[in-house]
């Protein structure tokens, strides 16, 4: 008798900000990354990732930024395998357009996105934006999406686009600091605040985000939970689910 073939997981990863702070730092994490999605890629049997790959992406018309060329080869790999691979995009790389799709055959969000799976219903995104609060950066982000802005950027040259964009990354890395890495308090965090307020209308088994940098996994109510992927800069955290419950684990090798 064949032995039946064994349960297939899914998993969720957010944040590696690659590119992040320098060349030499980020390639070194883009390796363990890399090293990881290989070793799931027989267990899996679809991805998530919740945005921030890159710490700036910007697409011109016959342009992406240079390097990276390990984790895209990887990410090509699963989905030339037939594992499903899906993006959302984040704060950091909201400039992306077609070429995850059109390259990589990878389906890429600009929203967050209601998904059925095993009978469970997950809200899935990267989280920036969402919940009271944090006015200024939802103005920004308002801005930055707005196809005329893009439309301007994109008419700099891609040494002085990409130059610039850099530039300002660090300023503003600089200036936050480890802000999103810090817990708040159930009370007091936007994405809690944000998943209480939707059960109000709709039921979700699971709201998995990342944006926030810190591997989190809060009971909502008897049938719900938020789970935040936390982040590879220092955590190196993701969530598995199994079909029936969803657990955050740490990459160790």
């Amino acid at each position: 008798m064949t032995a039946p073939a064994p349960q297939k997981n899914i998993y969720f990863l957010s944040d590696f900000h690659l590119g992040a702070p320098d060349h030499a730092a980020s390639l070194v994490r883009e390796k363990k990354i890399v090293a990881f999605l290989d070793n799931i890629k027989n267990k899996a049997a679809e991805i998530f990732i919740l945005g921030d790959i890159f710490d700036f992406w910007f697409e011109y018309k016959h342009v992406v930024p240079k390097g990276f060329v390990r984790m895209l080869g990887k990410l090509a790999e699963l989905t030339d395998s037939g594992i499903p691979v899906h993006v959302f995009i984040g704060n950091h790389d909201m400039w992306m357009k077609d070429y995850f799709r059109t390259e990589l055959n990878i389906a890429v969000y600009f929203e967050p996105k209601e998904f059925q799976r095993a009978g469970k219903t997950f809200l899935i995104g990267h989280g920036d934006g969402l919940g009271p609060g944090d006015k200024g950066y939802k103005f920004l982000k308002n801005v930055f999406r707005n196809k005329t802005c893009q439309a301007l950027f994109g008419a700099l040259h891609p040494s002085w686009g990409i130059g610039l964009a850099n530039y300002f990354s660090r300023k503003s890395r600089a200036k936050t600091g480890n802000a999103d890495s810090v817990w708040l308090g159930d009370d007091n965090e936007w994405l809690v605040i944000f998943c209480r307020e939707y059960l109000k209308q709709k039921h979700a088994d699971f709201f998995v985000f990342g944006h926030r940098h810190f591997p989190a996994k809060v009971q909502l109510s008897h049938s719900s939970q938020y789970i935040n992927l936390g982040d590879w800069i220092s955590n190196f955290t993701y969530a598995v689910f199994d079909g029936e419950n969803i657990n955050i684990e740490k990459w160790e090798a």
